[in-house]
């Protein structure tokens, strides 16, 4: 439970940080949504596993051990969270008018709730199974 709550304490700023950057990207339109939205999720991860790697898991194990892996679950964390974002974007833009929050935003929020436990499930039983 301990390191669940580590995980989602450094998720929370590896999110924190996705979404500045998911803002900064739309609102200067240097990116359109969903690139912006991959972009932020890529950029935040340099943090994430510098954090999970020596605080949520402690891990011993060398980077070239674990970096490969970890590289692979933001593959699989990045292809969920752009599919998701994607539809929940297109959802929200075609049939649910948001008119208190931006679509873009509600569309991250959603990716990213779901993204969460599939990355927990790749870091526990893959990355760090031995930690």
């Amino acid at each position: 439970m301990k390191r669940f709550v580590l995980f989602v304490g450094i998720g929370g700023i590896s999110t924190l940080i996705q979404f500045l950057l998911l803002i900064l990207f739309v609102e200067s339109r240097l990116l359109p949504e969903v690139v912006a939205s991959a972009a932020g999720y890529v950029l935040s991860s340099f943090f994430n596993y510098w954090a999970n790697y020596h605080y949520t898991f402690k891990s011993s194990s060398s980077h070239a051990q674990t970096f490969p892996k970890y590289a692979l679950a933001v593959a699989i964390g990045l292809s969920t969270n752009t599919l998701l974002f994607a539809a929940f974007l297109w959802l929200f833009n075609n049939y649910l008018a948001l008119p208190w929050v931006e679509h873009y935003l509600a569309a991250q929020f959603l990716a990213t709730g779901i993204t969460v436990v599939l990355n927990f499930a790749v870091h526990k039983f893959w990355i760090y199974r031995n930690h």
